[in-house]
């Protein structure tokens, strides 16, 4: 008999209701918290460019093609080069700044070097790197 009375199940929907509510608000929240863990997880994993321009040339010593250059000049932790790949003139330049170890105490003497090239981007190229390098020290005379 209850049934038949309007508005007789409005008591019974409104738990239902209040949880549901209930869940929506949990799940958001755990949302909320997955996102801002993973988020400062990505922010303390991310690489740096440093690791990433080592990470680059490490890739060219291991599977770089080898072709001559020829270095311009070194400026301000810039070495500068030259190369030809397939017939293409390449002008390219190389931060020193942290190889500086790896480079000859007098660069004037250097003219040819190797350079390792990426056979499907031949523009991505290095002259040296930490566990390699294509520069020849030639004597005078």
């Amino acid at each position: 008999m209850i049934a038949h009375m309007p508005g007789a199940l409005i008591p019974y929907l409104v738990p239902y209701r209040v949880a549901e509510a209930v869940t929506l608000a949990l799940a958001l929240i755990l949302a909320a918290a997955l996102g801002t863990m993973g988020y400062r997880r990505w922010l303390m994993r991310r690489i740096t460019p440093e690791e990433r321009e080592r990470a680059r040339r490490s890739q060219l010593v291991a599977r770089g093609k080898m072709g001559d250059a020829s270095v311009l000049e070194f400026r301000e932790g810039l070495l500068f080069y030259t190369y030809i790949v397939r017939g293409v003139a390449y002008t390219a330049s190389q931060d020193a700044t942290g190889l500086t170890d790896r480079l000859p105490p007098d660069l004037s003497g250097v003219g040819s070097a190797w350079v390792k090239y990426d056979p499907k981007n031949p523009a991505n190229s290095i002259i040296f790197s930490e566990e390699w390098t294509g520069l020849q020290a030639h004597k005078v005379g």
